[in-house]
């Protein structure tokens, strides 16, 4: 997300939204009626575009908020395309890693001729319009965690995130807890996998039962994955582009998401695949013991 939101500052920072299209009305979740949700953006400025989460936030221009939570498959793309064939076709000469894309959903056309489209192969995200004080009041971002990149997110305040944990008033294992967006905010499947195989911590392991030198190098990693992410512009081992539609170069030093069978690069025993939920992680259990 963060990656996301300085590209777009950098290409449609000012712009204004001229029209929009969509043929999925469903992701569009506030308002629901989408002729109202199209009445409302147009003529609206980008004034800043932000993050809070895995929330990216577009301020208007009239008081409004445009808020995008891009969910497994979404990202947001800026260019020019055309409908043909059941297919959106780039028309931008350059870089792009995909010139035809059958998953752009809903589609802004900016005041320059630009279009900002969101792109998403099974339809989880969610759009949404609000009232930008509406916003900032509601339990949407109230109930967040906080930001693990800011600057006063020190080492205590990692400890404070997870204290009702760490004192044994509730139980989690620590993968779980590092992707619970209530406990800290923007933290997910892979990257919670590759802070743990660094911190040398087993995904399995339960809160209550990390030392201090486990919470240290956890924090230590934490803030390193996600600085290091975000210089290479994010992980694409499946759906996400930037929205220059650009791979993001994080596979580069990936150890251990979705590399089940594969030698541990650390100590050569092979890294395992199990289920936590809905979700699944990825360790060593040699260098990760539970």
């Amino acid at each position: 997300m963060e990656t996301t939101i300085r590209s777009l500052k950098e290409k449609i920072l000012g712009r204004i939204f001229f029209n929009v299209w969509t043929d999925f009305p469903k992701q569009i979740k506030r308002p629901k009626n989408f002729k109202q949700f199209k009445k409302e953006i147009k003529g609206e400025k980008i004034q800043d575009i932000w993050r809070r989460g895995k929330n990216i936030i577009f301020t208007l221009s009239k008081k409004k908020s445009l808020l995008v939570h891009q969910k497994l498959t979404g990202h947001l793309l800026v260019g020019k395309w055309i409908f043909d064939k059941g297919s959106w076709h780039s028309e931008i000469k350059g870089p792009l890693q995909e010139k035809t894309n059958s998953y752009i959903h809903l589609l802004f056309t900016l005041d320059n001729g630009q279009m900002l489209a969101l792109s998403d192969l099974r339809k989880f995200a969610k759009v949404e319009l609000w009232e930008t004080k509406d916003l900032e009041e509601s339990e949407v971002m109230k109930k967040l965690g906080p930001e693990p990149l800011e600057k006063n997110f020190s080492f205590e305040k990692f400890k404070e995130a997870l204290g009702s944990y760490l004192k044994g008033k509730r139980r989690g294992k620590i993968k779980q807890v590092l992707m619970d967006q209530n406990i800290i905010a923007g933290i997910g499947n892979i990257y919670s996998d590759e802070i743990l195989w660094r911190a040398k911590i087993h995904p399995f392991k339960e809160v209550s039962k990390l030392k201090e030198k486990d919470l240290k190098n956890i924090y230590r990693f934490l803030k390193e994955v996600l600085r290091k992410s975000i210089a290479l512009k994010g992980e694409s081992f499946s759906d996400f582009r930037t929205p220059s539609g650009k791979k993001g170069q994080f596979d580069t030093i990936r150890r251990v998401y979705q590399r089940e069978g594969e030698k541990c690069s650390r100590c050569k025993n092979i890294i395992k695949r199990v289920k936590m939920g809905s979700r699944s992680a990825h360790f060593c259990p040699k260098c990760q013991k539970l």
